[in-house]
């Protein structure tokens, strides 16, 4: 396509990979999101396609054109940041104020940039946000904005979107000023970006599409765990990693561990007729029996908060299983193992009091027959040897999510 008599139009696709090469961990997430030319917005943004629950970055080309490289690798920054981060799918809550909501997200994601074009919102710089210190989430941005008066926009003269025009051209175009993020007359700044793609889609979609840029993010950190992380900084790759772990019910994933790993115990009944010989073969009995360990970490960095509400919860599931609870530290003390037998209620207690060494156990089960190993610990310890078993991690939200070894077990935050 041509804009004007004989100019090519800036084709953003045929320059990110030079504009990220030294951010490894953005040009993983461009590589996974399409980036489409679109002049119905002014700048840039992205959204969430509902036919195909895909992230899609929109940007104009006559604004891109515009930019140096600095600005334009800041601009797709700011965009790949709201993907990553959620913004575009779920972490606004019901009631907010939309356009205000908008401002806190860019000033959350601003924070980390530095080559942003005219236009960009950036907390502790002159402004309206002047005041406001950089590095806050979207969240406490949001209950800390200022108090924008009506019919002020705070800079003087006719309210200006993000294309340059006033709210009286914009109307005379047919376009609403209060839609989208256009300025009110209640003085709220525009964002530099366009946040009307946000969330117009079903729940379906959006759950789709929020599962989809988590598999990306943990791609994308993976890679740059190993070479580097570029411009992102110690905060943001804590956010980013935080927002891996799965928010679930973990009694849930608790009941589910312990019914998937039941196994069939067959024996011989004379009872029971063989359907292949009849009168010939005895027949099979089977029964559903789940042989789960339950190994609970005795270090004293493992709260008596977190071992009681663990308790409670395996009193339920003592009705559908039977466990083999191994008190460890650095050391498995054979004495101190038990039967939970099915039907038995039991309270915690604290029997050892040492460090964490999670191979101990892992020999305890490997050496007997177990159908699933569960290990309640504060993850203080060197990555073990590998179970023979299924094997499931059940820890404070905090260690989840700073867990000194990796590991694609499951690994999930007992809240």
């Amino acid at each position: 396509m041509l804009n004007g008599a004989n100019k090519k139009e800036f084709d953003l696709n045929r320059h990110t990979a030079r504009l990220l090469m030294d951010e490894p961990f953005f040009a993983s997430v461009s590589r996974r999101i399409d980036k489409r030319a679109s002049y119905a917005i002014p700048t840039a943004g992205v959204t969430v396609n509902p036919n195909s629950a895909q992230f899609e970055m929109l940007y104009n080309p006559d604004f891109f054109e515009r930019l140096n490289d600095d600005e334009r690798r800041d601009v797709l920054k700011h965009e790949f940041y709201h993907i990553v981060f959620l913004h575009v799918t779920d972490r606004m809550q019901e009631g907010v104020n939309r356009k205000l909501w908008n401002i806190a997200t860019d000033l959350a994601i601003n924070s980390h940039l530095k080559h942003l074009p005219e236009g960009g919102l950036i907390p502790g710089e002159p402004g309206p946000f002047e005041h406001l210190p950089k590095g806050k989430s979207a969240e406490w941005y949001l209950q800390n904005m200022p108090d924008f008066n009506e019919g002020s926009n705070g800079q003087g003269g006719d309210s200006k979107g993000q294309d340059g025009q006033s709210d009286s051209n914009r109307e005379s175009e047919g376009k609403d000023p209060s839609d989208g993020d256009s300025q009110p007359s209640g003085g709220i700044p525009d964002t530099l970006d366009d946040h009307d793609g946000w969330g117009n889609c079903s729940q379906e979609v959006k759950d789709m599409a929020r599962e989809r840029i988590k598999d990306i993010v943990r791609k994308s950190a993976e890679e740059a765990a190993k070479s580097s992380w570029g411009t992102v900084s110690a905060s943001c790759r804590e956010e980013i990693m935080r927002s891996l772990v799965s928010k679930v019910d973990w009694k849930k994933v608790l009941r589910y561990f312990v019914k998937t790993s039941q196994r069939a115990d067959k024996v011989s009944s004379i009872k029971r007729i063989n359907r292949r010989y009849p009168y010939v073969h005895s027949g099979r009995k089977t029964n559903r029996l789940a042989r789960v360990a339950i190994s609970i970490d005795q270090s004293g960095s493992v709260s008596n908060e977190m071992l009681e509400k663990f308790f409670a919860e395996l009193n339920k599931l003592s009705e559908i299983a039977e466990f083999t609870v191994i008190p460890f530290d650095t050391r498995v003390d054979e004495s101190l193992v038990y039967t939970w037998r099915r039907g038995e209620n039991k309270t915690w207690e604290r029997v050892l009091c040492g460090g964490t060494c999670f191979n101990a156990p892992t020999n305890y089960v490997n050496e007997r027959n177990f159908d699933g190993h569960i290990i309640l610990t504060d993850m203080g310890a060197p990555k073990p040897k590998k179970s023979k078993c299924q094997r499931m991690w059940m820890t404070t939200e905090y260690w989840a999510n700073h867990a000194p070894f990796n590991t694609k077990e499951k690994v999930v935050a007992v809240d």
